[in-house]
């Protein structure tokens, strides 16, 4: 423990003493009042009636005292408790005690509730470092022990969080150490909350603050009796805080100084310190200025020379100089004070003396007079007058009246105590300036109050009346927040209690001492005597007792002698006052004629103190002459009583601390002697009940102040209640209930809470009683257990030697006896020869050994019957596993077969999976690249982001400067006024571009004829950009002349700059900040330029013309933030000055000459200030007038701007094109503008021609929306077929699947839904971009609507572009058509499908049986079939992710043939997929077939293998395992079931994804053309149609996808009906037994149709090539039917013939089986026929894709040019002037440009749209050849991957069979191994039976033997009775008892006789 640790922690192991708390159980301690010690602690012995019979603890002394007056006293475990408040007999002996015996542990602080009570140590202690400020720092008050640090820290913590201002409240009486506190307080407060880290570095401002208390103690403090160092007034500093928690200011206020010391001292006191540091530690030169004297000199030093011990008050004397120095006080304002100090001095030497004649004063010797006039700068004569005979009014003139000595030496004296007083509060005031000069407005305060405590002398007077009425007030402050804080504990907790506002206990004395009216309180009282002239102390107290006599707190002297006037009882206590000369102190009156002299001195500072001088109380109110009542009126209000000031002062401080979250801290003096380590307890009980700390006490035990957790109330206190508490786990709060219901306490003693129990006070106390006694109790009884163990431990042990000695002596006295014996002796030599003895011991041991050995041979006769039967069992299952491996044997052969069929295979797929992987790798190295590149864009980004951080920092400062600048507002409002009329102007020019507006939308129309003066108009355009050009120029020139000015100011600057330091680094980061603006200025006019060039070769354009007018409006938006920046800079110019204006000022103040220096400074900073003022008028005159043309002129532009953008969206889509293309453009335009008359007569035609294509139109809508209907009713019956199909399917395989591979495939199946959902939203996402895409196409359409009129020339192309458009329509909703027609035909094909399926599956219910022989092959056969399918579902995967891969760097790269391969690629790959679905279906439902076939084979072997077994049970065992064979067969094809769904699901979504890509690519096509013609009302309509049928294929999906939910439903119910097949198959297992021999003759029928369906499976290999002939008939016909458009309904009839004939054939064929195959294969050909359609549409869709992504690549390439040229633009901050200027050329140029653009658009379009027609042409032929190749390539693969799948069967049932072979050869292990282990075991059974068998013989043996040996024993026992039983009691019992002794020795007595 470190020597800090022991003042501040409690040594437990003290405290927590078992023998102390067994001490205090058992002697029933408890306090008794004491005179000389307070209490003392004694045990009570008896008790009679009231009275108690205590036994003192100390002197051992017995004494009788009331019940009464004892007070019970707390458990040791609270000795030295931190809190008082957790004391459980809280009283006044027990806080007494605490604070005793912690105060003579060295722990000087303790709490007590709010309050932290600090005991004066009179010595000093190591607990104030920096160590411990640091251990305190930002810790919680619980959590360390009590100190004035922990309550500052709680009060800083609560301030930073809470933002609630914050009290610390210092009470106690002088010398109890409240000054010592504070400056603790302010100690830990400048070094936690120093924005200097250090204390090193510590800031002027905390300096300051410390400072600040050694000037206050010099002219306020003063030595007492009890205090060396006392505060004679009260302060309350108040210190801000910003938000941050750094101290920005503070503020002093005072109270109640004892003015009165200054004067006269009581004995062995001084006045205040001032007087003797002067006198002490002032030089010669201050001396002589001073006119100092020895201390014997002044009458108003009582005592002279009074020193401290310890302090030197020269050295004092410099501290505080120094002090004054570090607060700012000039040389003035020191020299000013001590001038002051003296004068007063001065002012006690002047002496009066009576005249001999008269009463009238006179002043003989006036030396003292002259020097007070010297040092207060007034006149003597006046001075002198103005004391002799003062000027007094009476009536209303003024009259001279002579004063007496007592009343001139009264005089004297109040204007001595008046001027020290003023002084004072100048000194206050000075010091506040000080602390506060930052300006800065804090966040919130701490405010520590540091006031004297409750006073209470024998006779008290007026200054005892305002200080404990504060206390008064203070206190009922500390009973409201206490109330407060208990309330919100109780409400918290959820306790029940009446709330009781104990502040409210002492309003009735604050009443009777502040209360203004009915009745008036004391003061009010006071105050109202004080205006009557013969009023007198007498006549105030007379009317006290007359107003107050009845108030309850209020008492009368009882004795006429007592000295007291009367008597209050305040909550402290009983305090008589006596009211002498109260009306003077409460007027504190003055010469008003010495007042006005100082008033007007010529010293300043002693002229600044009086300058109130109306306010104060004259003579005439003294003097009792002014009767009139006019004189009273007058005087009514012009001045206000001590007691008036000192309550409103009050009011306030009350306000202000209400308004704080207070914290309050007692200082206590132990002794009066200044002694360390002694307390006198009387003493110490007085202040802690004028302190409050007993009334605090009070009101916790009118609540419940002892509370105690759950869980300790608990362990502690549960041995009271031992059953109470059920076994296991309990709720705290449920056990405390039961605990306290069993303990019956009172409920009014206790309330349970949320967290804690609550007692009243002294609970806890018994509690512990009762807990200590049950302790002793239970000690008690284990102690007399204990050792009554041990007393019958040793009295048993005693009992056994008695009886081992009785034996022993028996012995002995038998073995005497015998020893001579001869029978004896030889009974001894012949007993080790004889075994007889021991024979029948012998033999039951034999007879117990028999008995186990036979028990053993019963157990193992059981388990070899046990296991002969097993050794049978395993024979007979030998047997059949050896038949089963015979036939797993011949299996073996084709599996090796089928093995190297998948080898081979394997090996191919190998090869096409390193294509792909080489193919990956290539993309991923582009997606390397692109990573990096998008790298590097982000640390683009995040180094953009850090500038953006240090300009938001940089603008945080102008912020927080932005607050000094608020007083040029004012000057800027002045000017405003001037820019009103600027404003009018301007807006008279705003209605002259609003008219020219309307003339420019009226000119629009006219533009058209106007295609001659283009050239014009450019020629005009160029003059223009070089007339900018020169501007700039000009521009640049007058920014130069700015800079020069800049730099004047800078060389102005520099001077001052040189004065302060601490402004040098931020004006030199301004200077480099404007030099780097400069230089970017400069380099932006140099880009300007290298722009306006390269614009003047791009502006043949009229694109660029456009690009330039949205830059010009950049630049225009950007002037705004530039013009900010401007007024920023301004600021910050105008803020460095007047920042160098404030610390001029506060640095300059020392002397005159730096005064006249700062005067100079000051006129060159206002020459500056004018100059920057005039300046940034000048700009801001401009600005205005700028910003004020442009902004209504912009708010116009903008919307033309807009459409300027649209239209170049759609412009720069063709920007490439054009680029090749401008020369002929150019040639075409002339062309174009000479044949402008034969376009008006076209456009006559034209018209015409729409009217009949609108007629056309509207025929072709009406015949679409029939089409759609009938498209949406064959997806209705699309639908319907998809589940049928699936149905049919399911019912068709369900019975060769199984259940067991459904979750090892689930991962696999979750992942390609996954897959699928995000493709779909990748397609949502590509269709809400169409959507946004389409969004913006109808904004153009709607713009082009209006300028439809214009360009109605050019509507005949466009009507015949949408003929063709209509016609492909047509064409494509044919071929919808004739897809639904042929769906239908599949439909009815599956419709007949699935009748002869449900036939098929009658016989599938009959073979169900022969099913399980089959068992194995199909496992391995599904295992290898489902390990294929992982590998190409990786491989689809693979696809997928490259696809995705693919289409990103498609809108990426700039290389378009490249892309198209790609997507060549991408396409073949999807075909083939395709191809692989339908293949792998033909594949499944052969795989049907020949698994059906082997079904019947096996079955056949496992009836043989069944027939050749007896038992009965094992073949309900074989059943058995076909059931669960089945259930996994059954998984396993439901599996394959959704595999199949979900691949077709995939194809569908695919075909209408493809549908849905190639629709939206053709509208975007269309909407391209049509964004060049006119024709927007037609395109709106076709994009509204193309929605609404996305959405319907949307909803579609859904439809499928709840017709999938619902066909999985079917299945799960399907695999029930199968599950209840399966029992009914168990129960004809009896059946199926009679009909094995059945079975075996029809397996050899079976094997021969095995071999026929493999000849009819090479005849349906035949059929299906025929079928594929088929379908390239098939693709024939769809070729022409896309050719023939115009036979679409002659095809849908031709369609509708041929469903009836495909009907009637599938009607005709039901009943073949063959046939049905054939068609089922023929449906799969047509569903391929329809995916090679779909992937035709794809290769379509991808080359729109190409022209998409080549538009969207245009429009990144223009997103990339405007991005450069507003980074462009921004740089062009210098040239905003210029171009605001040139505003309205520029809307001359706006219209123009419009002309030009929209003539020159008209031109192109015509050209673009021959050369599109042509583009359509080609890409028609191309299109043509493309899909004639694909087909030739799709029937190539086609055939490769049907000679593929066949290899691959071969070799999958080669690997099954050598699988199955390798199988059943474990098994046959495995049964070796098992009937080995059988055998050894029947050998080892075989051996122990031999064992226990000639065990049982050697038995036997040695039982006959025994019982030979028994029969000659009996025989000789016989012959000899005597001598045998003499033997056998010999033997048996030895020498054990005398009396067996006797009976041997009286047998052989009689035979020597």
């Amino acid at each position: 423990m470190s020597a800090a640790d022991k003042y501040l922690y409690v040594d437990r192991s003290v405290v927590n003493n078992p023998l102390a708390q067994a001490d205090w159980a058992s002697k029933k301690l408890v306090w008794v009042p004491s005179e000389r010690l307070g209490f003392e602690a004694g045990s009570v012995k008896e008790e009679h009636g009231d009275e108690v019979l205590v036994e003192l603890a100390d002197s051992g002394k017995k004494v009788r005292v009331n019940k009464d007056d004892i007070q019970k006293m707390n458990p040791p475990k609270f000795n030295k408790v931190e809190d008082m408040a957790e004391l459980t007999c809280l009283n006044e002996a027990s806080v007494l005690h605490n604070l005793k015996e912690r105060y003579y542990s060295g722990l000087i602080y303790t709490y007590s509730g709010l309050f932290c009570v600090v005991i004066n140590p009179y010595k000093n202690l190591p607990i104030y470092s920096e160590e411990i400020v640091e251990m305190y720092k930002g810790k919680k008050r619980h959590e360390m022990p009590p100190h004035i640090y922990a309550i500052t820290d709680t009060a800083y913590r609560s301030m930073m969080q809470d933002r609630e201002d914050q009290s610390i409240l210092c009470t106690g009486e002088s010398g109890a150490g409240k000054t010592e506190n504070t400056k603790k307080v302010i100690q830990y407060l400048a070094h936690v909350a120093s924005s200097h880290k250090t204390k090193k570095d510590q800031g002027e401002l905390e300096k300051q603050l410390l400072q600040a208390n050694p000037i206050l103690e010099a002219f306020g403090n003063a030595k007492t009796v009890k205090n060396d160092n006392s505060s004679r007034f009260g302060k309350f500093i108040r210190i801000n805080f910003d938000v941050n928690g750094y101290i920005v200011g503070a503020n002093i206020e005072t109270y109640l100084l004892e003015k009165s010391r200054a004067i006269r001292q009581a004995r062995e006191e001084r006045t205040f310190h001032v007087f003797y540091y002067m006198l002490s530690g002032a030089g010669d030169k201050i001396r002589t200025e001073l006119c100092l004297e020895g201390y014997s000199k002044y009458r108003f030093l009582s005592n002279g020379n009074v020193t401290i011990p310890g302090q030197q008050d020269k050295d004092m004397f410099t501290d505080t100089m120094e002090a004054m120095r570090i607060m700012g006080f000039s040389q003035e304002e020191q020299i000013g004070l001590l001038r002051v100090v003296s004068s007063v001095l001065q002012l006690g030497n002047m002496s009066f003396k009576k005249e001999r004649h008269s009463d009238q004063a006179s002043m003989p010797d006036d030396t003292a007079a002259q020097k007070v006039c010297h040092l207060m700068g007034m006149n003597v004569t006046d001075f002198t007058r103005a004391i002799l005979s003062p000027r007094i009014k009476v009536g209303r003139d003024y009259v001279q009246k002579a004063q007496t000595q007592e009343q001139a030496e009264f005089a004297v004296e109040a204007l001595a105590k008046a001027t020290y007083e003023r002084m004072f509060r100048w000194l206050v005031m000075r010091i506040n300036k000080a602390l506060d000069k930052t300006k800065r407005q804090g966040a919130s305060f701490i405010g520590i109050l540091d006031i004297a405590g409750f006073e209470i002398f024998e006779l008290n007077s007026f200054e005892q009346l305002c200080i404990n009425y504060t206390n008064e007030k203070l206190q009922q402050l500390f009973n409201h927040t206490m109330f407060i804080l208990e309330q919100e504990e109780y409400q918290r907790e959820g306790i029940e209690w009446s709330f009781i506002d104990f502040g409210l206990d002492l309003q009735p004395c604050i009443d009777l001492i502040e209360k203004p009216a009915s009745p008036p309180g004391i003061l009010a009282l006071l105050d109202e005597e004080c205006w009557f002239p013969k009023a007198t102390d007498k006549s105030f107290v007379e009317k006290v007792l007359q107003e107050q006599g009845t108030h309850p707190k209020f008492f009368k002297p009882k004795k006429l002698k007592d000295e007291a006037d009367f008597c209050i009882i305040h909550y402290a206590g009983k305090v008589d006052y006596k009211a002498d000369e109260w009306l003077m102190k409460n007027m504190d009156p003055l010469n008003d004629n010495v007042a006005t002299l100082l008033n007007q001195s010529t010293d300043k500072f002693v002229s600044e103190l009086w300058k109130d001088v109306d306010r104060i109380v004259g003579l005439d109110k003294v003097a009792g002459m002014s009767e009139l009542p006019g004189a009273f009126k007058t005087r009514k209000g012009m001045f206000r009583t001590v007691g008036q000031l000192y309550k409103e002062q009050l009011s306030k401080l009350m306000a202000t601390l209400r308004n704080t979250n207070p914290n309050f801290v007692r200082c206590i003096i132990p002794n009066h002697e200044k002694k360390a380590g002694k307390l006198d307890p009387h003493l110490v009980l007085d202040q802690l009940r004028c302190n409050g700390v007993l009334e605090g006490i009070r009101i916790c035990r009118q609540g419940f102040p002892n509370r105690i957790v759950f869980q300790e109330f608990r362990q502690r206190y549960e041995i009271l209640t031992p059953n109470a508490i059920p076994k296991g786990f309990m709720d705290g709060k449920q056990a405390c209930v039961l605990m306290i219901k069993a303990l019956e306490l009172d409920p009014n003693l206790y309330r349970i809470g949320q967290s804690k129990v609550f007692f009243r006070a002294g609970v806890l106390a018994h509690l512990e009683e009762e807990r200590d006694m049950k302790i002793t109790d239970v000690i008690i009884s284990f102690q007399a257990w204990c050792r009554g163990y041990v007393a019958r431990k040793a009295f048993a042990k005693r009992q056994q030697q008695l009886t081992a000695m009785k034996v022993i002596q028996r012995n002995c006295a038998a073995y005497l006896k015998l020893r001579n014996w001869q029978w004896w002796r030889l009974f001894t030599k012949v007993k080790p020869l004889l075994q007889v003895s021991r024979q029948e011991e012998e033999m039951q041991a034999k007879e117990d050994e028999l008995n186990k050995v036979k028990e053993k041979q019963v157990q193992a006769e059981k388990q070899l019957e046990d296991m002969e039967v097993k050794q049978q069992q395993l024979m007979a299952e030998k047997l059949a596993l050896q038949e089963q491996l015979q036939a797993e044997m011949d299996l073996c052969a084709e599996a090796d077969e089928m093995r190297n069929r998948l080898v081979a295979k394997k090996q191919e797929l190998e090869e096409i999976l390193h294509d792909l992987e080489a193919r990956v790798e290539e993309e991923e190295e582009r997606a390397n690249h692109l990573q990096t590149e998008k790298k590097k864009m982000q640390q683009n980004i995040t180094d953009l982001e850090q500038q953006l951080d240090e300009e938001e920092a940089a603008r945080q400062k102008l912020q927080l400067e932005r607050v000094t600048l608020e007083a040029k507002l004012k000057k800027v409002e002045e000017d405003v006024m001037v820019l009103d009329d600027q404003n009018n102007k301007l807006a008279k020019e705003k209605k002259l571009l609003e008219e020219r507006v309307a003339e420019f939308t009226t000119n629009l129309a006219e533009e058209e004829e106007k295609s001659k003066s283009l050239q014009k108009l450019k020629n005009k355009h160029e003059a223009m950009i070089t007339d900018l050009e020169d501007r700039l120029r000009r521009e640049e020139k007058l920014r130069q002349e700015l800079e020069k000015n800049r730099r004047k100011l800078e060389g102005d600057s520099t001077e001052l700059h040189d004065q302060i330091a601490e402004l040098q680094a931020q004006i030199a980061e301004l200077r480099a900040q404007l030099a780097k603006k400069e230089e970017e200025l400069q380099e932006a006019l140099a880009r300007i330029e290298e722009e306006a060039a390269q614009k003047n070769l791009a502006q043949k354009k009229i694109r660029e013309l456009e690009a330039q007018l949205s830059e010009l409006q950049e630049d225009l938006e950007l002037e705004r933030a530039a013009r900010t920046k401007a007024e920023k800079h301004r600021r910050d110019l105008g803020e460095e000055l007047e920042a160098l204006k404030t610390e001029l000022e506060d640095t300059l103040d020392s002397t005159a000459a730096q005064q006249e220096l700062r005067a100079k400074r000051e006129t060159e900073v206002a020459q500056l200030k004018k100059t920057l003022d005039e300046e940034a008028k000048v700009h801001e005159q401009v600005v205005l007038e700028m910003r004020q043309k442009h902004s209504q002129a912009f708010d116009e532009l903008n919307e033309q701007l807009e459409q300027a953008k649209r239209n170049k969206v759609s412009v720069d889509k063709a920007k490439q094109a054009l680029e090749s293309e401008r020369n002929e453009l150019q040639i075409e335009l002339q062309t174009l503008m000479q044949g402008k008359g034969e376009s008006e007569h076209r456009r006559k035609k034209a018209e015409a021609q729409v009217q009949e294509l609108q007629v056309k139109h509207a025929e072709s809508e009406k015949q679409r929306a029939e089409l759609a209907e009938k498209v949406t009713k064959l997806q209705a019956e699309l639908d319907n077929v998809n589940s049928l199909l699936s149905e049919v399917e399911g019912k068709s395989i369900k019975a060769t699947k199984d259940c067991s591979a459904v979750e090892s495939q689930l991962q696999d199946v979750q992942e390609l839904l996954q897959e699928e959902t995000r493709q779909k939203l990748s397609l949502g996402t590509r269709l809400r971009q169409l959507e946004d895409e389409q969004n913006s196409l109808k904004e153009q359409l709607e713009e082009e609507e209006e300028a439809k009129r214009n360009v109605e020339k050019q509507l005949q192309a466009a009507q015949a572009q949408l003929g063709e458009l209509r016609k492909k329509m047509e064409a494509e909703a044919g071929c919808l058509e004739n897809a639904e027609e042929g769906k239908k035909r599949l439909q009815r094909d599956l419709e007949a499908v699935s009748q002869r399926l449900e036939e098929r599956n009658l016989g599938y219910d009959k073979l169900d049986k022969t099913k399980t022989r089959l068992q194995q092959e199909l496992d391995d056969l599904l295992v290898d079939q489902d390990h294929l399918r992982q590998i190409v579902s990786n491989l689809e995967k693979k696809q997928k992710k490259f696809d995705q891969m693919l289409a990103e760097e498609k809108s990426v790269s700039a290389r378009y043939a490249e892309e198209r391969d790609r997507a060549e690629a991408e396409a073949r790959e999807k075909e083939t997929r395709a191809l692989a679905l339908a293949r792998e279906l033909e594949t499944i439902s052969d795989m049907k077939d020949e698994l059906d076939r082997a079904n019947k084979l096996l079955r056949a072997e496992m009836e043989d293998l069944v027939s050749s077994k007896d038992d009965v049970g094992k073949s309900v065992h074989e059943l058995e395992k076909s059931k669960r064979g089945m259930e996994q067969q059954l998984e396993e094809m439901r599996t394959q079931l959704e595999e199949l769904e979900d691949e077709l699901q995939a194809t569908e979504d695919a075909k209408l994804r493809l549908e849905v890509n190639m629709q939206a690519m053709k509208a975007q096509y269309e909407r391209d053309l049509a964004g060049r013609d006119e024709m927007g009302e037609e395109k709106k309509r076709q994009l509204v149609k193309q929605v609404r049928e996305m959405e319907m294929e949307l909803e579609d999906e859904r439809k499928q996808r709840s017709v999938a939910v619902a066909a999985r439903k079917k299945m799960e119910l399907d695999l029930k009906e199968l599950e209840a097949a399966i029992d009914q198959a168990n129960k004809n297992r009896d059946e199926a037994l009679k009909q094995l021999k059945k079975l075996q003759a029809q397996m050899k029928d079976l094997l021969r149709e095995l071999d026929e369906t493999r000849l009819s499976r090479e005849e349906i290999l035949a059929q299906s090539k025929e079928n594929e002939k088929k379908v390239k008939s098939m693709e024939a016909e769809m070729i022409q039917m896309q050719e023939e458009l115009a036979a679409a309904e002659r095809m849908k009839r031709q369609a509708q013939q041929e469903r009836d004939e495909l009907q009637d054939e599938i009607n005709n064929q039901a009943s073949k089986t063959a046939l049905a195959v054939e068609e089922k294969r023929r449906l799969e050909a047509r569903i391929a026929q329809l995916e090679e359609e779909l992937e035709e549409e794809q290769g379509n869709t991808e080359l729109l894709n190409d022209r998409l992504k080549r538009s969207l690549l245009q429009v990144d390439q223009v997103n990339v040019e405007l991005t450069a040229e507003r980074s462009t633009s921004q740089r062009l901050e210098g040239a905003r002037s210029q171009f605001e200027r040139q505003n309205k050329e520029l809307k001359l140029k706006l219209t123009e440009m419009e002309g030009t653009v929209k003539s020159k658009y008209k031109a192109t379009i015509a050209a673009l749209e021959a050369k599109i027609a042509q583009l359509e042409e080609q890409l028609d032929v191309e299109t043509r050849e493309r899909q004639s190749a694909t087909k030739l390539v799709r029937r190539t693969e086609k055939k490769l991957k049907e000679v593929v799948l066949q290899v691959d069967d071969e070799r999958r049932n080669s690997e099954q069979y050598k699988d199955q072979a390798e199988k059943l050869n474990s098994r046959m292990k495995q049964l070796k191994r098992q009937l080995e282990e059988a055998e050894e075991e029947a050998q080892r059974a075989n051996a122990n039976r031999r064992k226990l068998q000639r065990e049982l013989e050697d038995a036997t043996e040695s039982a006959d033997a025994m019982n030979r040996e028994v029969s000659s024993l009996k025989s000789k026992l016989r012959r000899g009775d005597l001598p045998f039983t003499m033997r056998r009691v010999v033997s048996r019992g030895g020498v054990e008892s005398d009396e067996e002794s006797e009976a041997k020795s009286e047998t052989p007595e009689p035979k020597p006789e």
